[in-house]
């Protein structure tokens, strides 16, 4: 079956003058002349072997084909110019849709949004908190702030923003604080330690850095979300591990200690985006999280 379409050049004119009853207006609508139009009327006609138009009066008037094909051309193109128009509009009016996860959205962005929109302030974000990993479309996103360890998915264009710096928390309420803080690394074995189940390596890949058996670590009160570990952390009810940016503000505050440090792991904090869209908002807001994080390391 044929798939050919009419001229479009002659098709656009076409529609024009049927839509707005004349040659001259939609000359005047396409920027063109007059003649440029009537050329494209007779191209359309020669091509499909027929009339589209009859004098009537002083103007034209739609043959039964060319009622037909101004219908089919309505519907093409009304669509159409909809679409554009609202594409056109977008990256001006609608927000940048800003995927990641809660315990990074309320422990590290939100306290940061105030700058950021000093900073960058014609950036509008609409932030999506999700604990689950997106899916390589980033479905309902314009990106992810995330972090992750390679290899990712082929479909992200991927801005890498820092390496992975985790270490043990502990609150001033915790029991054996004192103890603790002045201790080495070896005595968190004596420990049952909290953790998380959005990271059930980060306590080995913490022991491995610093040359801990991994098999000696006590697990004991798990939570579903890093936010609430640390909270617990913050609470006195025990030893937590985090990312380094994450706690920095607590850090600061007091409200926890890292008495052992910071270990980089094989994981990054990136933001990635659909490869196949390439929003330049995306480039700005990764250079602005980059220098972020920057400020945030000890």
């Amino acid at each position: 079956m044929s798939r050919d379409l009419p001229p479009l050049n002659a098709l656009r004119a076409f529609e024009a003058v049927a839509r707005l009853d004349g040659v001259s207006r939609a000359a005047a609508e396409l920027h063109v002349t007059h003649g440029a139009v009537s050329r494209q009327l007779r191209a359309l006609e020669e091509a499909l072997g027929t009339a589209l138009f009859v004098r009537q009066g002083r103007g034209l008037a739609l043959t039964p084909a060319g009622r037909r094909l101004h219908a089919a051309a309505e519907t093409a193109f009304e669509p159409l110019r909809a679409t554009w128009a609202e594409l056109r509009r977008r990256p001006a009016q609608a927000p940048l849709v800003l995927g990641c996860p809660g315990s990074v959205l309320a422990r590290w962005m939100i306290p940061r949004l105030d700058r950021l929109g000093r900073e960058l302030p014609d950036l509008r974000l609409h932030l999506a908190a999700s604990e689950t990993a997106p899916d390589p479309a980033l479905t309902g996103l314009d990106a992810a702030l995330l972090i992750a360890a390679p290899p990712w998915p082929r479909e992200w264009r991927v801005h890498e923003l820092a390496p992975e710096r985790i270490g043990p928390v502990l609150g001033p309420r915790f029991p054996a604080f004192d103890r603790l803080r002045t201790a080495a690394p070896r005595a968190l074995l004596d420990f049952e330690l909290l953790h998380t189940a959005s990271r059930p390596q980060a306590w080995p890949d913490w022991a491995a850095a610093v040359g801990l058996p991994t098999g000696r670590l006590r697990l004991g009160t798990g939570f579903a979300h890093l936010y609430y570990l640390l909270e617990a952390a913050v609470a006195g009810l025990g030893v937590a591990i985090a990312p380094q940016p994450l706690v920095a503000q607590d850090l600061a505050a007091g409200r926890l200690h890292a008495p052992w440090g910071f270990v980089e792991t094989a994981g990054r904090w990136i933001l990635c985006e659909p490869r196949r869209r390439g929003d330049p908002r995306v480039a700005r807001l990764a250079a602005w999280l980059r220098e972020a994080l920057a400020g945030d390391a000890p």
